[in-house]
């Protein structure tokens, strides 16, 4: 039996539920995970059933508790964390009254065109800190007034994934700061809703609980809540925060100049600075420390692709065995270049009518060749992100890695190529859920320092760049970039084509 102050972080994950527990003395001591999923029930629709997040709370726990062979009353502290800026509507009575929206959704062009046309942007950039793109929660809120307005009219509450967890388990609402400043509604200047984008959203700012600091108790498990997770009633509960900035934070991204990869299901890039560096090709997140920030990008489909090609092109397979036939071909796949726009894309490019593409292909190019092509053109987009990132000041001489994709000795080593920076490997990172159980220690003071979550990190082998192989994807990069700017226009009559 494990003593009393065991901390219990949950991540809501495209994927899957985590949760682990957190000894602040000894480490991680039990991890568990519920499988989640999202639907696209339109050509570029993501939606996820916020109701299953909660169900796998109420599955998982019990199994933690278990594994761990601890009770209730051990937990000290809970610490949420997800996807963001997912879109959550709920009724006054606390019912989800639809599918959540994802943050990869690029259903409201044509709002995201409208705010364009009715605002300043450069306005907009300054005062919320990213442009408006498909990320941006006014433009999903007015395309569900058009097109849901019986749904829109019965809603109580907008908020997040994990603070809709967090409501679940305290009946407290609230959203967490960088929910806030993702949604692009926020004049983070001024601290407050900006009174012309709510209108622009068609949003009545009472829908929007307040909001709250990543290590701010919210609330405590409510006797409800307990009788569903087998958690102690009366345990205090943090606001949490936002995967990538969780996710960030427990890899050791600690100070400014740290940079973290991040191979996952969507491909995220993050660097921490001293001050709100602004640019229209970037997101940024304020990091877990107040007087630090993470701009950061977010490619709309790495992992996610990854996972596509495999199902459709080589169903069956393992990634080993197509990690295998992609390292037989050399790099640069014999000149077949993929642009990862599947999802459309947020950034750099902040386009939800880019589409994925191949080019270059002869009959002499095998499967091989184009899985190759698929990592290579995922690394660009992170070297396209780098090129800005270093215009906000001077990028480290390394950088970490962390997620699935790390754990393919392929990827991190083209990654490490494109990008000409050795990558610090993160063994057995569990991700945004030890970053969620550190927040909870922060809020009850189980925790000193927000460097203390340097003690939970490990690294293993560093990857270092192949000069070879860098040398030619320097060459090819420009024609990566090029590709897409001669394709851009394309794309519009694309998309008329196809929905006519």
């Amino acid at each position: 039996m494990l003593g009393a102050g065991l901390l219990l972080g949950i991540d809501v994950g495209t994927s899957a539920t985590k949760l682990v527990l957190l000894d602040p003395d000894a480490g991680l001591v039990a991890e568990v995970s519920e499988p989640a999923g999202y639907s696209s029930p339109r050509v570029g629709w993501a939606e996820a059933d916020a109701d299953g997040w909660w169900r796998n709370v109420w599955a998982g726990v019990p199994r933690l508790l278990a594994d761990a062979r601890c009770a209730p009353g051990d937990v000290a502290a809970v610490g949420v964390s997800g996807m963001v800026p997912a879109l959550v509507l709920t009724d006054r009575a606390g019912r989800v009254l639809r599918p959540s929206i994802q943050q990869n959704d690029a259903r409201a062009i044509d709002e995201i065109a409208h705010f364009q046309a009715h605002t300043d942007v450069a306005d907009v950039l300054a005062r919320t800190g990213s442009a408006v793109t498909q990320q941006s929660i006014g433009p999903t809120l007015r395309w569900l007034r058009r097109h849901e307005p019986d749904v829109l009219a019965r809603a109580a509450r907008v908020c997040g994934s994990y603070d809709f967890i967090v409501a679940r388990l305290t009946e407290t609402w609230s959203v967490e700061r960088n929910w806030a400043l993702e949604s692009g509604l926020l004049d983070f200047r001024a601290a407050t809703w900006a009174p012309d984008l709510l209108d622009l959203a068609t949003i009545d700012p009472a829908l929007l609980p307040p909001i709250r600091r990543p290590s701010d108790v919210v609330g405590t498990v409510t006797p409800e809540a307990a009788r569903a997770t087998g958690l102690k009633p009366g345990t205090p509960v943090v606001a949490g925060s936002a995967d990538h900035v969780a996710s960030a934070h427990s890899a050791g991204v600690i100070e400014p100049g740290d940079l973290l990869v991040k191979l996952g299901s969507s491909g995220d890039i993050l660097y921490c600075t001293d001050r709100a560096a602004v640019d229209a090709r970037l997101f940024l997140d304020y990091h877990l420390r107040d007087s630090y920030f993470l701009p950061n990008g977010c490619m709309a489909a790495s992992g996610s692709l990854i996972v596509w090609f495999r199902d459709q092109f080589a169903p069956g397979s393992s990634f080993a065995a197509l990690d295998a036939e992609a390292a037989k071909t050399p790099a640069g796949a014999d000149g077949c270049i993929l642009l990862p726009y599947f999802l459309g894309e947020k950034t750099p490019i902040s386009d939800p009518l880019a589409r994925g593409t191949l080019v270059g292909l002869t009959l002499s190019h095998t499967r091989g060749h184009v899985f190759r092509a698929v990592l290579e053109g995922i690394s660009y987009g992170f070297r396209h992100h780098l090129d800005v990132l270093g215009e906000l000041g001077p990028l480290p001489a390394r950088a970490r890695c962390t997620n699935g994709g790390a754990r393919s000795a392929l990827w991190k080593q083209v990654t490490a190529d494109v990008l000409g920076l050795p990558l610090e490997i993160v063994v057995d990172h569990p991700g945004s859920s030890l970053g969620a159980a550190f927040l909870a220690g922060m809020g009850v003071g189980a925790f000193a320092d927000w460097a203390d979550v340097g003690r939970f990190v490990r690294i293993g082998a560093v990857v270092e760049p192949n000069p070879a192989n860098q040398a030619r994807y320097d060459a090819i990069y420009p024609l990566y970039r090029e590709t897409y700017e001669r394709l851009k226009d394309l794309y519009p009559r694309l998309h008329a084509a196809s929905t006519a």
